[in-house]
């Protein structure tokens, strides 16, 4: 919960706005994030995209890129993140799809989940887990703890970048 009230803390003080993509997590990253005071500040929303027809409807993943890659890829991961940016207008949009289990899909392990943060000017980082042994629920909610991290990081060193340019001498 420590990283959650300090990625709160983190986007209020820069004024960023957060949103989410959600497959296998179905809502768990937004209800986090929301379980933490001052979350109203920062989270914009999320879309719960568990079915495959729901990515491609709500969050404009072509369907092209779905019947190559699947929905359990790195491609399908950084478009949900990249449209839900765009969708919502946030500054770090969070995607989450995967297979939590029991059995494989599209051939793919149980365990198997692919994530991505994309940033309001484009940039997109991606992130693959997989885990084995693990029940469904634990699956879910390490990738959440994962992302949480993740993001974190990653706004803190877009937080670090900025003020570096603001302290650079103009020409």
């Amino acid at each position: 919960m420590e990283a959650v009230k300090e990625l709160i803390e983190v986007a209020g003080q820069n004024g960023w706005t957060i949103g989410s993509a959600e497959s296998l997590t179905a809502g768990l990253f937004s209800a986090t994030i929301a379980s933490c005071p001052g979350a109203s500040a920062v989270l914009k929303g999320g879309y719960v995209t568990y079915f495959t027809e729901m990515k491609e409807r709500m969050l404009d993943v072509p369907a092209l890129l779905i019947e190559r890659f699947g929905v359990v890829s790195k491609p399908c991961a950084r478009a949900m993140a990249l449209n839900a940016q765009r969708l919502m207008d946030v500054d770090f949009a969070v995607s989450f799809t995967g297979n939590a289990g029991p059995s494989a899909m599209e051939g793919k392990p149980a365990g198997l989940v692919y994530c991505a943060v994309a940033k309001r000017e484009g940039t997109v980082f991606d992130f693959r887990f997989q885990w084995d042994g693990l029940a469904r629920n634990e699956i879910r909610a390490r990738v959440v703890a994962d992302m949480v991290a993740n993001t974190l990081t990653i706004m803190k060193e877009e937080s670090e970048w900025q003020k570096r340019q603001q302290l650079r001498p103009q020409k």
